[in-house]
């Protein structure tokens, strides 16, 4: 049986026991289990992870680690150009699409209304989500590491304890997708495109008092649901702000 060590940057010391945050640690390689099944056994699921060295060179989540082996752990880089090294995903996504699991209602309202597709199901198992993932190039956003731990999982997020704005923040930072971001396109209850539809041809399905305010209105043809700008409009906006605004002190703890 030989040693290896260990070592996680960035937030994913997050995810980690405090005595192995933020320092070189030991791990016992009993038998030939891969890196993989090692980093996950730490707490880590491999979603969170961008690259790994071993000896200062790229491998693979197959990779048996060896005795005395060096290994850096890293998460998603946002900025640094990783090309010549080992990938650890097999395509890229070019279209940024999400399934989310049971717990994150909240955070879908808010992601749909800020245009982003977001796939949710609440009566959708484990496997159903992983299905639906893989067959669609769907981003898994999940608050249980379970999930992404599974081996058919490619992509996917684990969303961290904060408030709804500081968990969006953070999936729009890690995947650099501001530029996607288009508010009030999308339907909060189906998902689907919006459009913009005549007052005249929706004139029985509008309140009196909104009538006299409100002359744009969009239209799902999904669901059939009608969006104006209403005091609910105001409301979620002022989230979509916020959650847009440059970090403040408490963000960048």
């Amino acid at each position: 049986m030989g040693k290896g060590i260990f070592r996680f940057y960035e937030e994913l010391n997050d995810l980690l026991t405090r005595s192995r945050r933020k320092r070189d640690f030991e791990v016992e390689l009993k038998g030939k289990r891969s890196i993989k099944d090692i980093i996950e056994a730490l707490g880590v699921p491999h979603t969170e992870v961008d690259l790994i060295l071993v000896n200062r060179k790229s491998v693979g989540f197959n990779y048996i680690p060896l005795d005395g082996d060096r290994v850096s752990i890293y998460p998603a880089f946002e900025s640094l150009n990783i090309e010549n090294v080992t990938h650890l995903r097999k395509t890229p996504l070019r279209i940024t699409k999400f399934i989310a699991d049971i717990n994150l209602k909240d955070i879908v309202r808010y992601m749909r209304a800020m245009g982003l597709d977001v796939y949710f199901d609440p009566t959708l198992s484990t496997r159903q989500i992983i299905e639906i993932s893989n067959q669609g190039n769907r981003i898994i956003l999940t608050k249980g590491r379970k999930l992404l731990k599974f081996k058919e999982v490619t992509h996917g997020i684990l969303i961290r304890p904060g408030s709804v704005e500081q968990q969006i923040r953070r999936v729009i930072g890690l995947l650099d997708i501001r530029d996607k971001i288009r508010p009030f396109s999308r339907c909060l209850r189906c998902n689907s495109l919006l459009e913009s539809v005549p007052m005249e041809q929706i004139l029985d399905r509008i309140p009196q008092k909104t009538k006299a305010f409100c002359h744009e209105y969009m239209h799902c043809k999904t669901c059939d649901k009608i969006y104006w700008k209403g005091t609910h409009f105001a409301r979620i906006n002022n989230v979509i702000c916020r959650i847009l605004a440059p970090p403040g002190p408490r963000d960048m703890i």
